[in-house]
C-alpha cells in the first residue's frame, strides 16, 4: 500500500518565550507517525512557524495536541507583535504531499477543526479550499480585525465560526484549512522607515494590482531597526522568488533604499530555489531533472 503523506504548517502566536515554543514543538513531535521538520521563531513578529509531516491520522493528532498545549500557554490578551494574528495557534494549513488528494486534505482540516473546538475549546474558521463560503476563503479576510476585534466580528451573521461559538478568551479563534504549498519569504530593507516597506508591499501584492499569487505586508523589525516586506507566495510556479526580489529591489530604489537581505521562513520546495539560481546564474539550456545531482538519487 502506498504511503500517504500530509504536511502541516501551523503558525503559533509566540516567538519570544523559548520554553513555550519548545513545549508546543514537543506536543507535535511526541505524536507517533509525525516528523517535525522545522521550527522557526521571530521575536519582532512574535510568531513561530512549525513544519511537520506524517500520515493523515498522525497530522490530525499532532495538530489537535498543539492546540491543547497552546491554549494553556499562550495568552493573546498579553500578546504584542508585528504579525497579524487571531488565535494562539493562528493558522493551521494542511498540504497534500504524497498519495493524498486536495479533497482528502479538506476532510482532514474539517476533522481537525471540529476536534480543536471539542478538545481545546477554541472555535475555528475554515479557509482556503476548506472554506464554507466564498468570503471566508482568503486568510486576510478571515483574520481582519485580529484578536482584539473578535467580540464584534463573531456577532456578525456572516462571521460565526464554523466550529464553536464566540471565541476563546485567551486563545482566540484558530483558522484551519487545506491549500497548496506556500513559501513564506521576507525581504529586508536598508531603512527604518516602515512606511516605505508598506508602500512597496502594496505595489507588489496581487490585491494591489501587483504580482499574481503574492501577498505582502510592510512591517518594522524593532530588534534590528529596519523595515521589512513580509511576503507569502501562494504559487511559486506562477510568480517565482527572483521576480519578487527584483520588483522589490526596483521599487526600493524609488525611495533611495536597497535590499539588504532576504529570509526564508520554514521550508521551500527545492525547485523554487533552483529557479532562482537559474535566473541569477543566467544558465543556458538548463535541465532541472537531468542536471541537478540530487534528482538522480531519488
Amino acid at each position: 500500500m502506498d504511503t500517504k503523506i500530509v504536511e502541516c504548517v501551523p503558525n503559533i502566536s509566540e516567538g519570544r518565550n523559548k520554553e513555550t515554543v519548545k513545549k508546543c514543538a514537543e506536543a507535535v513531535s511526541s505524536v507517533p507517525g509525525v516528523t517535525l521538520l522545522n521550527c522557526t521563531s521571530d521575536s519582532d513578529h512574535n510568531r513561530s512557524v512549525l513544519t511537520f509531516i506524517g500520515s493523515p491520522e498522525g497530522v490530525v493528532e499532532a495538530a489537535v495536541a498543539l492546540c491543547r498545549t497552546a491554549s494553556r500557554l499562550i495568552d493573546l490578551t498579553k500578546h504584542k507583535g508585528e504579525h497579524p494574528r487571531m488565535g494562539a495557534v493562528d493558522v493551521i494549513p494542511f498540504i497534500p504531499v504524497k498519495n493524498v488528494t486536495m479533497d482528502e486534505a479538506v476532510e482532514i482540516s474539517r476533522n481537525v477543526g471540529k476536534r480543536i473546538f471539542e478538545e481545546a475549546g477554541i472555535p475555528v474558521y475554515l479557509y482556503e479550499n476548506s472554506a464554507s463560503a466564498g468570503h471566508r476563503r482568503n486568510l486576510a479576510d478571515v483574520r481582519r480585525g485580529q484578536f482584539e476585534g473578535l467580540k464584534e466580528k463573531t456577532l456578525l451573521p456572516d462571521w460565526q465560526p464554523d466550529f464553536g461559538t464566540g471565541f476563546h478568551k485567551t486563545a482566540g479563534i484558530s483558522i484551519v484549512g487545506a491549500r497548496e504549498f506556500l513559501i513564506a519569504f521576507n525581504i529586508n530593507l536598508s531603512t527604518s522607515d516602515v512606511d516605505i516597506a508598506k508602500k512597496i508591499a502594496k505595489v507588489i501584492r496581487q490585491s494591489g494590482g501587483g504580482l499574481s499569487c503574492v501577498k505582502a505586508l510592510g512591517i518594522m523589525l524593532h530588534n534590528r531597526n529596519i523595515a521589512q516586506v513580509s511576503i507569502n507566495m501562494t504559487d511559486y510556479k506562477v510568480t517565482p522568488l527572483y521576480r519578487v526580489v527584483e520588483l522589490v529591489r526596483a521599487e526600493a530604489r524609488r525611495w533611495g533604499v536597497t535590499v539588504t537581505g532576504t529570509e526564508l521562513i520554514g521550508l521551500s520546495p527545492m525547485k523554487a530555489l533552483i529557479d532562482a539560481a537559474e535566473y541569477y546564474l543566467q544558465l543556458e539550456d538548463f535541465n532541472y531533472s537531468a542536471q541537478v545531482f540530487e534528482n538522480h538519487l531519488l
